[in-house]
């Protein structure tokens, strides 16, 4: 990397795109989702509220959360920003004021806690040895009751701006009274094109460091972690920690070993590059942190142990910490850079006996020992992959035409793609997939409709947001519709009764593509279709999307094989849908209720939404049949007469 190039990523980008805001910032806006329906609105909603309370209590009783919980529905915070970690491995929130939040380390399932404990701290020390600044480097209140107490807390946010250009982030603080200035820059692997390094669960904190005084200062950031995700079960972990170096020695830091939810995880966290590397294996994260604070107080660093700890109570929580410590001369820069890694390897679903093992296994292994070696893995190439991420945003960051909020939301936005609950496994070789299966070698991948809808691959709006795999990870899209197209023929049989109307149908039909391919709390991949609000196999738009995300995609890749595998189910939902044109003149018809996406408005006829997508999938039938060499008399002949119906019907001015 160029030095030009290393210089400008060091500080905040001073375009207008990416989000930026000061970390005294306080939004104007007061949002409620809680929207109260009128009177007047109540009495149709009745029926299907007791429905709801007695399906949802039934799920409570089994001790599982319902995949839409209206007792305790997600409020969305406004800390957020730019989260960490790469697809599908877990992820770990990051809040614009520098929280470590919104922990998914269960896949799909999140827990909401901002933990105190997990912090950077700065120690400024002058030229003759003497601690003249020392300061969590957070703009919060000192945490509640005698937790981290000794600290000092309350970094002026007005000095402080934080940007988001996913998938990094920067924080830049100004600390005046020092002529310091301190930027984190904040780099997780999500690349285009790059399966290994965007399977990958950590991130790298790159600390800047500039001294803008005439006096040669000595310069210390310290990270802090501790076990869990913030919740009761912090204290069920019999977690105990170890330190550990990696790299010959370049990486030095501390791993958690620990047990979240009958699954074992260990962090890491590690720092590289510099010769005065320390580290702390143990302190009390709901004491007054004494421990980290005073030998950074006295000496500017942590007071290294070599041995493990092993808490004796079990229930006991741990915290840990790694410190850079650099002489930065007067009117120079330094730099100290830092990893934060999860090794996860396997994982359950709350409903399923089936262990999976997390893609980035694949590379490192599946033991449960792959902290350290992932530290130094992303410390030694956390470079080249900014290089890979510029090469890919640049484009679109140096297209003038583009408007600046456009240049940030592109990005931004696909935040969802690692942080919307992803999960990434290797496929099980009992599955025996024939050995040209794209799942063999890029596994099986899913993510969620929204935090507060917990279903996995949503068909009906991964219609919309599957552009981004298409393209960036396309791959991904790949054994995502191959996940598809095997469902479509698949059968469940148990019957449930629909929230919507009260009746009683089956959860899966042949023929039909699903709606979702599983809950979290179930076991998803194995029982599709969790959505319990209508029966989506007579839903209009379904069988629509999929035909017109094969063609999207053969237009991409131009990828005959794929086609290939995707044509028969294809033609099979097609020839379904021709069932729900009752008039046979070309144009399928709505039947009266929510039949598709829009799951409470009721269309009836022939619609402009359904009717589109119906149109545009004969469209794509004729064009792939005619790439593969298929007859499509049938599907020209039903595009020639439902053109003609759509326009009589719909484009009549009324």
């Amino acid at each position: 990397m160029s030095g030009r190039q290393e210089t400008a990523l060091c500080s905040i980008p001073q375009h207008g795109y990416g989000w930026k805001v000061k970390l005294n910032h306080v939004f104007p806006e007061r949002r409620n989702q809680r929207v109260k329906p009128k009177l007047k609105q109540l009495p149709p909603l009745i029926p299907l509220g007791l429905r709801y309370l007695t399906w949802a209590l039934n799920i409570l009783k089994d001790g599982k959360r319902p995949l839409m919980n209206y007792f305790k529905m997600k409020t969305g915070k406004q800390i957020y920003g730019a989260p960490i970690g790469g697809i599908g491995a877990g992820t770990i929130g990051r809040g614009f004021r520098g929280e470590f939040c919104r922990y998914q380390m269960r896949p799909g399932i999140y827990s909401y806690h901002v933990l105190a404990a997990n912090q950077f701290l700065v120690t400024i020390r002058n030229s003759e040895g003497t601690t003249v600044y020392q300061q969590v480097l957070s703009p919060h209140k000192k945490p509640k009751s005698n937790r981290l107490s000794s600290w000092k807390w309350e970094f002026d946010g007005s000095n402080a701006q934080y940007c988001a250009l996913y998938p990094r982030a920067w924080t830049e603080y100004k600390i005046h009274e020092h002529k310091v200035t301190l930027t984190c820059r904040q780099v997780s692997p999500v690349i285009p094109h790059n399966y290994k390094d965007s399977s990958l669960p950590c991130a790298v904190f790159v600390w800047d460091v500039e001294n803008g005084s005439n006096e040669d200062l000595q310069i210390s950031i310290t990270m802090t972690f501790k076990n869990g995700t913030g919740g009761k079960d912090d204290k069920k972990g019999n977690c105990w920690t170890e330190a550990f170096d990696e790299a010959g020695g370049d990486v030095k830091g501390v791993m958690i070993h620990q047990v979240i939810r009958a699954m074992k995880c260990t962090y890491g966290i590690a720092c590289s590059n510099n010769d005065h590397i320390t580290t702390e294996t143990h302190f009390n994260p709901n004491g007054p942190g004494y421990e980290i604070w005073q030998p950074l107080q006295t000496k500017g660093e942590l007071n290294t142990k070599s041995e493990e700890y092993r808490p004796g109570n079990a229930r006991e929580e741990v915290g840990c910490a790694v410190s850079c410590k650099n002489t930065v001369q007067a009117n120079s820069k330094g730099r100290a850079e830092f990893a934060l890694v999860w090794d996860m390897p396997q994982v359950k679903f709350s409903g399923s006996s089936t262990t999976y093992r997390r893609f980035y296994t694949k590379f490192f292994g599946s033991d449960g020992k792959a902290a350290p070696k992932l530290a130094a893995y992303a410390l030694q190439n956390y470079k080249s992959w900014e290089k890979e991420i510029e090469t890919w945003q640049e484009p679109i960051l140096n297209d003038s035409g583009l408007p600046d909020w456009y240049k940030s939301a592109i990005f931004n936005e696909l935040y969802f793609v690692s942080d919307g609950g992803s999960i990434w496994v290797e496929v099980d070789e009992s599955e025996k997939l024939p050995a040209d299966d794209p799942r063999m070698e890029y596994g099986r991948f899913g993510y969620l409709e929204g935090h507060e809808y917990r279903m996995y691959n949503t068909y009906d709006v991964h219609f919309y947001a599957s552009f981004a795999l298409a393209q960036l990870w396309p791959q991904l899209q790949k054994v995502l519709q191959y996940d598809i197209r095997d469902s479509i023929s698949k059968e469940d049989l148990s019957r449930r009764k629909h929230l919507y109307d009260g009746q009683k149908a089956i959860r899966k039909s042949a023929g039909s593509v699903p709606h979702d391919v599983g809950d979290p709390e179930e076991d998803p991949f194995v029982n599709i279709n969790s959505y319990p609000i209508h029966d989506v196999a007579d839903w209009r738009d379904l069988n629509s999307k999929f035909v017109l995300q094969v063609f999207r995609d053969f237009t991409l890749w131009k990828d005959v094989a794929y086609l290939k595998a995707m044509w028969p189910q294809a033609c099979t939902v097609i020839q379904k849908s021709m069932a729900w044109d009752k008039d046979d003149d070309g144009l399928i018809e709505n039947g009266g209720f929510p039949d598709q996406t829009y799951d409470s408005w009721i269309m009836t006829g022939a619609s402009a939404y359904c009717g589109s997508l119906w149109l545009a999938s004969l469209h794509a039938m004729i064009e792939m049949g005619r790439a593969l060499g298929e007859p499509t008399e049938l599907f020209e002949t039903t595009l020639h007469k439902g053109k003609a119906a759509f326009e009589a019907k719909l484009w009549n001015g009324e």
